[in-house]
């Protein structure tokens, strides 16, 4: 089961969903400095072709925040394919509580699938590992609540989380026959509650 509810964009209008966006085909070059530094990968991880735009909109995003000394490599996991910041001194781009790097996942992706209405294409943007290990706890903390749901035979309420945080739950047990999730509240309270089948 797909759970859109969390990844839906408003409707933008045309002179901000026809315009020429950077790193994307049609888009501006970048100057030779920027892209002699996006084409490193960190730690060995190759962007693949397919997503060199994305790689260097993400750059020219954060070029635009002062941040300048930083490598971008790719890394496909099971819930998505994740474009991995790193360099120095990023906890100010992760934010508290990762809620800088959601808001900068957001725009990223929004400005990705500008004027798409079909084949839309979402990465998740990661800094040191953060959203990565998030992710596993988040995992682990859905299949826990799942055997709790069982046992105790009543819906089980988890804390409130970010869209992408909810997204990762709600796949975690989606192949599940004995749980099924909803997202229930109003943001930033909204939250995943995982009931009995």
């Amino acid at each position: 089961m797909i759970y859109e509810d969390d990844y839906e964009f408003e409707e933008q209008p045309a002179s901000i969903r026809d315009r020429e966006i950077p790193g994307r085909a049609g888009g501006r070059r970048r100057g030779p400095r920027s892209e002699q530094r996006s084409r490193r990968p960190a730690h060995g991880r190759e962007v693949p072709k397919e997503a060199h735009g994305a790689r260097d909109l993400l750059l020219e995003i954060l070029e635009h925040m002062g941040m300048t000394h930083v490598e971008i490599s790719y890394i496909a996991r099971e819930e998505g394919e994740y474009l991995e910041i790193s360099g120095r001194e990023l906890g100010a781009l992760i934010g508290r509580g990762g809620n800088t790097l959601e808001a900068l996942n957001h725009l990223f992706n929004n400005i990705m699938n500008a004027g798409l209405k079909e084949n839309r294409h979402y990465f998740t943007i990661d800094a040191e590992g953060y959203r990565a290990r998030r992710a596993d706890q988040l995992k682990n903390l859905a299949l826990a609540t799942l055997e709790r749901c069982v046992r105790e035979k009543k819906p089980q309420y988890l804390e409130p989380m970010l869209p992408s945080e909810r997204k990762i739950v709600h796949l975690a047990l989606a192949a599940s026959d004995v749980v099924r999730t909803e997202s229930e509240g109003e943001e930033p309270e909204r939250r995943v509650v995982v009931h009995p089948t």
